[in-house]
């Protein structure tokens, strides 16, 4: 059994939840975000709470209804605030900066780097740190671990991408006798 299954998600005023068969779509005041869900799980939207029920009693099942109602919390939440990552560039040398819908990143190889920005995303660098933000938070953290996968912060000197208050575990370097 689900813990977080069993219960209500409460509708905030201003947000909008509409079913249509395995369609599920919540309006808000930032945009709007759709979704398709099995039908393993029913689920029954209010004016003021939204209701999951396991349709059989399976293990399958049962794992899929804490996980719908955490999509639907963060779909919810998505509508009325935007999520926010921030990555922290370091090293001598290295750059970023964004333009129109594409990041270019000078990250020490012998060519800048360019990633194109999804659609429903807004990325922006200022000196080091790259803020990526958007309503759908699934997007937001992958293009964020799309660009940290491009140099990941090394232990030795803490070169690279890292999250904003992810800790670097440091390695001490070789000992000179």
């Amino acid at each position: 059994m689900s813990r977080i299954g069993k219960k209500e998600i409460p509708v905030p005023p201003g947000v909008k939840i509409s079913i249509n068969g395995t369609l599920l779509e919540v309006t808000g005041p930032k945009g709007s975000l759709k979704r398709n869900f099995r039908d393993d799980i029913a689920i029954t939207a209010g004016e003021k709470s939204v209701s999951l029920k396991a349709k059989r009693n399976d293990k399958f099942s049962k794992s899929l209804w804490g996980t719908y109602a955490a999509h639907i919390k963060n779909m919810i939440k998505g509508v009325r605030e935007p999520y926010q990552k921030k990555l922290i560039l370091e090293g001598v040398g290295f750059k970023s900066e964004a333009t129109g819908k594409e990041m270019k990143f000078a990250l020490g190889f012998s060519h800048p780097v360019k990633m194109s920005i999804p659609e429903g995303i807004t990325a922006t660098a200022e000196k080091n740190i790259i803020t990526i933000a958007g309503i759908d938070k699934e997007s937001v953290g992958s293009f964020a671990a799309a660009i940290r996968a491009l140099k990941k912060a090394e232990p030795y000197k803490g070169k690279g991408f890292r999250y904003e208050g992810e800790i670097v575990r440091r390695k001490q370097g070789k000992k000179t006798a």
